[in-house]
């Protein structure tokens, strides 16, 4: 990933940050201070301050078009929501304690509905709500925040042309707009992946849905 696309996803995951960034309330060098450490890390090295300024300005110079480029954001994607499901989240330290091919083995013959990502600090997994499933991570089970559940995802396959934080971005924005809220979000090399709470996953589905519909 780039520096601004970097930015981009900072700023998205961050409701506060990107209203105030729409209204124009940003203090760029402030926030350039703020996120170059996150920035850093998911780059795995460092950046220059002036750099993420220009990112962070140019990004908010977008906002001036992003009328026009809202009309058609969404024109051509499909979309998939599936209910019941459950994050699992460990850190890279304790990654070194597993064998990633027994557990991916373990993983395929109890499912094959699941994405894996590996964030710059930890790996996640995303898949249903399973006892089976547990059962793979149970040296972790006994830690808080190793699963997360009451959650659903929609997927998003968008054309290879379109920017993909362009389309959490809009779509971050939809959702608020109707008083839903991203949990978290995710990209793949041919989708993205939106995390909400499973109570707010249909009505979230048919906005989108909607959306598609007018574009």
């Amino acid at each position: 990933m780039s520096v601004p696309e970097v930015v981009k996803e900072i700023i998205t995951r961050n409701r506060s940050i990107y209203d105030c960034m729409k209204m124009d309330l940003i203090n760029y060098t402030a926030l350039a201070v703020k996120i170059q450490p996150e920035i850093e890390r998911i780059l795995g090295n460092s950046v220059n301050l002036n750099t993420v300024v220009v990112a962070i300005k140019r990004y908010s110079d977008s906002f001036e078009n992003k009328e026009v480029k809202e009309e058609s954001v969404l024109k051509n994607a499909r979309l998939s929501l599936t209910d019941g499901i459950m994050d699992i989240k460990f850190s890279v330290q304790e990654s070194s304690e597993m064998d990633p091919t027994s557990i991916l083995d373990k993983f395929s013959k109890v499912t094959n509905n699941y994405e894996f990502f590996r964030m710059s600090d930890s790996f996640r997994f995303l898949t249903e709500d399973m006892e089976d499933i547990r059962q793979i991570f149970s040296n972790f089970s006994n830690r808080d925040d190793v699963f997360s559940t009451g959650l659903a995802k929609i997927r998003i396959s968008i054309p290879n042309s379109q920017n993909k934080s362009d389309v959490v971005s809009y779509v971050a924005e939809v959702l608020h707009a109707n008083g839903i809220e991203l949990v978290n979000a995710f990209f793949s090399q041919d989708n993205i992946i939106i995390i909400l709470n499973e109570r707010d996953s249909s009505r979230a589905y048919d906005i989108l849905h909607s959306d598609i519909m007018r574009a």
